[in-house]
């Protein structure tokens, strides 16, 4: 449940041709993006039956979103059309180290409410992710932890990914419902907005005691760190690989832990393959790239070499 967002990338981007110059790039691509949909149509590629829970637009970008979705098989009942806003969407020129800057329309996300659970499908379910804390307003807040209380309650493991850039309120925002979340999954630079340090170990240990699980860093071309509440850190190095475009990588690696989860892995296994799910994303342009399914992600990680942890 969550942001529910179309890509527009170009790559490579080097400037910005002045007035009305025109400029050739090589690649322009269009995606299935945000932190819930993102991963629904990887976790659709593993071979998870998947159902998402979001808003799009009444038009053709919303379109777009659902028929790639239910392409990929992922259960596209519950996305909702909002009458009144567009599909949210970004522009991402790709530059040839693979980061980017983002233009945004935050769109029909901003109208997805605790209303739009469907709580006949919740029941059904192993794995709840809530991704996109932060961009979906009217759920962020005291709306977010009631949901995600009900679903604790129901027995199912909570699984959240936020997007965020600093602002002063974003404790208050999402503090209530931390305690419900057993992996949280942000980058270490937005949980070090969140949390107010830079310092991974007071970031950690803050997080902790918001009754958060288990902590699931993700640091780039430094792995990722994984601590469950109370016990030491564990430190994955990256994958070596070629970065085409770090688009999506968050999300391939929520995609890759879930799974391994969900097949009784221990946290640890479940983010290594998270961890080959995110490489494998990022030798590509667009969250959709990389992923072919299980079998490719499981010889990717046999085969594929690992950077020297730096952590």
């Amino acid at each position: 449940m969550g942001a529910h967002i179309a890509d527009a990338l170009g790559w490579p981007f080097t400037a910005v041709p002045p007035g009305q110059h025109l400029e050739f790039i090589e690649q322009i691509k269009f995606t299935v993006a945000g932190t819930a949909a993102a991963p629904s149509v990887n976790l659709a590629k593993l071979g998870v039956e998947v159902a998402t829970v979001g808003r799009i637009g009444d038009d053709t970008i919303g379109q777009f979103v659902r028929s790639t979705m239910n392409r990929y098989g992922v259960n596209t009942d519950n996305l909702v059309v909002d009458p009144e806003r567009q599909t949210s969407a970004s522009l991402l020129p790709i530059r040839l180290d693979g980061s980017r800057p983002a233009l945004h329309v935050i769109g029909a996300n901003a109208g997805l409410t605790e209303s739009d659970v469907p709580w006949d499908v919740v029941e059904q379910a192993e794995v709840f992710h809530l991704g996109g804390a932060f961009i979906l307003p009217g759920l962020d807040g005291a709306p977010m932890a009631r949901v995600l209380k009900r679903v604790k309650e129901l027995g199912l493991i909570v699984t959240m990914d936020f997007l965020m850039s600093p602002r002063p309120d974003a404790q208050d925002l999402i503090g209530p419902s931390l305690q419900y979340v057993d992996y949280l999954l942000p980058n270490i630079e937005e949980a070090g907005w969140l949390v107010g340090s830079e310092d991974r170990a007071e970031i950690v240990s803050w997080l902790h005691g918001q009754g958060v699980g288990h902590t699931v860093l993700t640091m780039g071309g430094d792995g990722v760190s994984i601590a469950a509440n109370g016990r030491p850190e564990t430190v994955l190095p990256a994958y070596a690989i070629d970065v085409v475009d770090t688009t999506g990588c968050g999300d391939a690696f929520t995609s890759g832990l879930i799974s391994g989860i969900l097949d009784g892995l221990d946290v640890v296994d479940a983010a290594e393959r998270g961890l080959a799910c995110g490489s494998l994303v990022a030798t590509g342009l667009g969250s959709d790239a990389g992923i072919v399914d299980r079998e490719q992600v499981k010889a990717f990680q046999r085969n594929q070499p690992r950077l020297a942890s730096a952590a």
